[in-house]
């Protein structure tokens, strides 16, 4: 047992040394009879910028705790909650084949990995490339402008978060969080993303935290197969009998299906195949590009730049008063880089990134318009997906490359394309030219955003300022479809196929989805025995 501490705050100069005396007097307990100390969270308060202080959610272990807890007194001091559960009960049904993964992103990877630690020798077929050579084929296309379709930032080894920042944050309680982020610090990860407020590992570092993961599936008897990409599905009398792989039949009666939100033939196939498909909202707009430093001194005031304090950063939402529509960020990159993420010949997709360390001069953000699948044209629940491609068709073609297309914010707002740079220059590889971003964005959603900048400025001073970049256009906030599900986890339509993870509908980022991954890896083990 243990004792949770929460709401222990220090000013910004005060050193963190004296945090286990502060944590003692809360508990009326002297110092020396605290015995294990841990901190599990650590978070910024900058709500009053003249008097910033940093607040810590802390562990503790000693003697008598239950007298302890009820000597403090106290609401923010009680017993530490129960840790993830790994000792799972396994079911008794023989497999004949090994689980099947489709997609190493976090579902995938995560439930790989717990089905390899339990020894259930999953397969993962993952039509990317190992995260070695994918960097190669990234680094080609915001070079060059040559995307290989089948590895790219959507595609690969640890899927689209690898190379966007490695964001932690989630909204989701649950204890498989904490074993999430165990296993990412054995792989190389910093010890800071288990206590840090808004933890990010960052895309440099969590390329080496993938491989490392891959390498402990392999080493425990499952087996990884890059450039692979799901061709069919093998269905005999209504049972799932093999996947189809570069041609191959890989026989298997159990499938994790964990494709990620861009696997647009595999959504195709599934449709074609009578798998229960429906359109879910999603949203689409554009990245927009501050100097960081303008974000740190508005949030931070007198104290920016502050040795305590990281590149600071921002959540922003609104209901636009004109549109009725949901206007908000999305996968803010303090200190970050605006890139190229298409998956698809002639069509041109951004998103954001950030090294661990977060020193880029921008700071960048999707903002965002919610759509909804009565705004897309059509009967067919891949409707939604094709919305998706008609506008990052019309994106490329304002520039007719995957030069993305830019306009000032000053412009955007009186519909003239921008002649000029100001004082924010843009960081989207592999480069951009000016263009008019009504051509590439509905009407609802170019003056959603403008209702929104509006908006915004008044909540950041200065956010809605005339040389603020916005770069087209962001289209894969998440799944535009969901394959839906029983409370087994399982297809409503095919029985041994396992929807998980963002691609599947049910998750929105790295945790999420890990979270996800792991659900869908204890609901086949409750069914089926280990192989060895």
């Amino acid at each position: 047992m243990a004792i949770k501490i929460n709401n222990i705050a220090l000013d910004i100069d005060e050193d963190i040394s004296i945090l286990k005396s502060k944590v003692a007097k809360k508990l009326r307990l002297p110092e020396k009879y605290i015995k294990d100390f841990k901190i599990l969270k650590e978070s910024i308060d900058a709500r009053k910028k003249n008097l910033i202080k940093i607040n810590y959610a802390v562990e503790i272990t000693c003697d008598d705790e239950e007298k302890v807890i009820l000597k403090a007194n106290d609401k923010d001091v009680k017993i530490e909650e129960q840790n993830y559960e790994e000792n799972f009960p396994f079911g008794e049904k023989k497999l004949s084949h090994r689980p099947v993964i489709i997609g190493m992103g976090p579902a995938g990877m995560f439930a790989g990995l717990l089905l390899s630690q339990k020894g259930y020798n999953p397969i993962i077929v993952e039509r990317g490339e190992a995260v070695e050579e994918r960097s190669k084929s990234i680094d080609k296309f915001w070079k060059e402008g040559i995307l290989k379709e089948g590895s790219n930032v959507q595609f690969g080894e640890g899927g689209a978060g690898t190379f966007s920042d490695g964001k932690l944050t989630t909204r989701i309680k649950d204890t498989r969080c904490d074993f999430i982020l165990e296993e990412f610090i054995r792989s190389g990860a910093p010890e800071e993303i288990k206590y840090m407020g808004k933890p990010h590992i960052g895309t440099d570092i969590l390329k080496e935290v993938v491989k490392n993961i891959r390498k402990e599936i392999i080493r425990l008897g499952g087996e990884v197969y890059f450039n692979h990409q799901m061709q069919d599905l093998i269905i005999k009398d209504g049972n799932l009998k093999a996947i189809v792989a570069n041609d191959k039949e890989i026989p298997c009666e159990v499938v994790v299906l964990s494709i990620g939100h861009s696997a647009r033939d595999t959504y195709e196939l599934l449709h074609n195949k009578n798998i229960f498909l429906e359109p879910k909202p999603f949203a689409i707009g554009v990245r927009a590009e501050h100097v960081q430093s303008f974000i740190d001194e508005n949030q931070y005031g007198k104290y920016a730049g502050h040795p305590r304090l990281r590149a600071a950063d921002y959540r922003l939402a609104y209901t636009s008063d004109k549109t009725g529509r949901g206007v908000y960020s999305f996968c803010m990159c303090p200190g970050g880089y605006v890139v190229a993420a298409s998956s698809e010949e002639n069509k041109i997709v951004t998103n954001g990134m950030s090294y661990h360390k977060r020193d880029g001069k921008n700071a960048n953000s999707a903002i965002v318009v919610s759509v909804s699948p009565e705004d897309f044209e059509g009967s067919s629940p891949l409707k939604g997906m094709e919305f998706q491609r008609h506008y990052e068709s019309l994106a490329y073609k304002t520039t007719n490359s995957y030069m993305a297309p830019v306009q000032l914010l000053g412009d955007f707002m009186k519909n003239e394309i921008s002649k000029s740079i100001g004082k924010v220059e843009p960081t989207y590889k592999p480069g951009y030219e000016f263009s008019d971003l009504r051509k590439c964005l509905p009407s609802y959603v170019i003056e959603s955003l403008k209702d929104g900048f509006i908006n915004f400025d008044k909540k950041i001073k200065g956010f809605g300022d005339k040389d603020t970049v916005l770069t087209g256009i962001e289209t894969r906030t998440s799944a535009p479809v969901r394959i839906t599900r029983n409370e087994g986890l399982q297809s409503i339509s095919l029985k041994g196929l396992y929807p998980a993870g963002e691609g599947a509908g049910y998750a929105g980022g790295i945790i999420s989805a890990a979270v996800d991954g792991l659900r869908v890896a204890e609901s086949i083990m409750k069914e089926w025995a280990p192989i060895i």
